[in-house]
């Protein structure tokens, strides 16, 4: 399975991305987790992004690209992976066409989750993130064991500051604005499959996995 998942933010993608890459025992890639270890790890790429972020400017898309090319490089995505929040232009989707044709990859889809905006607002001023691991909750349909309290790690629960109505409607803007030539361009590759992300979450990642079977 060597597939992107797309959708707006609520959709789901970081929660269904973890529970495919933990069944299918494949990485979820995400831009946000290649960041944060290449400048964790100190590599010349992750100090060279660091300048950026500690400037506050925008990391530029060839060394966004670069750290995704070396992360879908390593032997663990040969099996499979999952890109969540990559690529976020049209430019970044034809510098990943370059980079799977130079490892010998290929797509198997590229995964659009639909979901309502009335229900994405629920879902945003619900959610619930992990301070320590990252991991998130949703205080009605995915609730943690302890209320506030993370089941991986123990973790204080909160609520990002960008989880509100107002803030979601802007989010929206922008994904809309940003993603529709990304859909556009895979499009017209006959390569996006659009999933029902109205529905539980088992069903949402069977849906995943039949839009993406090889016949």
């Amino acid at each position: 399975m060597h597939i992107i998942l797309m959708g707006p933010p609520g959709a789901g993608k970081g929660t269904q991305a973890a529970l495919l890459a933990e069944q299918e025992q494949i990485p979820h890639i995400s831009t946000g987790d290649i960041f944060r270890a290449n400048m964790g790890q100190g590599t010349p790429l992750g100090k060279l992004a660091k300048q950026y972020v500690d400037a506050g400017k925008f990391v530029p898309d060839d060394v966004t690209n670069a750290m995704v090319k070396d992360r879908l490089a390593q032997d663990d995505c040969k099996k499979g992976f999952i890109l969540d929040g990559y690529p976020r232009t049209a430019d970044q989707a034809q510098a990943l066409a370059g980079m799977l044709a130079d490892l010998s990859l290929s797509l198997d889809g590229v995964v659009k989750i639909d979901v309502p905006d009335p229900l994405l607002v629920e879902r945003a001023e619900g959610r619930r993130v992990c301070r320590n691991c990252g991991a998130t909750y949703h205080v009605k349909f995915n609730p943690p064991a302890v209320p506030g309290v993370c089941d991986k790690c123990g973790g204080e629960l909160y609520q990002r500051s960008d989880d509100t109505a107002e803030k979601l409607q802007v989010r929206l803007t922008e994904y809309h604005q940003q993603t529709a030539p990304v859909l556009e361009y895979y499009q017209s590759k006959g390569l996006v499959k659009t999933v029902d992300g109205d529905q539980p979450m088992a069903s949402v990642t069977a849906a995943i996995k039949k839009a993406v079977a090889k016949v």
